[in-house]
């Protein structure tokens, strides 16, 4: 699959808009959320345009590992004793960006459920 040159994250990963990357390969590139929701929030992404979570997964089932070992190492690099990964699949799940996208919330206690 291509960048969507329509869409926010492919021009993140083109360098067309500037983020704060915390980490960048092949296949994923990760940045700080703008609007964070705990002291660490990472946003990653793949370097394909999916719109979401379901089609990554059907697309590439080693990308989506390649996105959960960045957070790993993310989490590590932050320190965190703990964190919370998640994909918002569709707008009833609050994605707002139809670009697949892998959130790392950490650096506080994290309540359940979540919301």
């Amino acid at each position: 699959m291509a960048l969507d040159s329509n869409c926010l994250f492919c021009k993140i990963i083109t360098g067309d808009i500037p983020a704060d990357i915390v980490f960048r390969n092949e296949n994923v590139v990760a940045f700080n959320d703008i609007n964070p929701q705990a002291p660490v929030h990472v946003l990653i992404i793949p370097t394909l345009h999916v719109e979401n979570a379901g089609d990554l997964a059907k697309v590439s089932p080693t990308l989506t590992a390649d996105l959960f070992l960045a957070a790993a190492e993310i989490a590590a690099q932050h320190k965190l004793n703990g964190y919370r990964t998640v994909f918002n699949t569709g707008i009833e799940a609050g994605q707002s960006v139809f670009h697949a996208h892998l959130h790392v919330l950490g650096g506080r206690g994290l309540a359940w459920p979540p919301g």
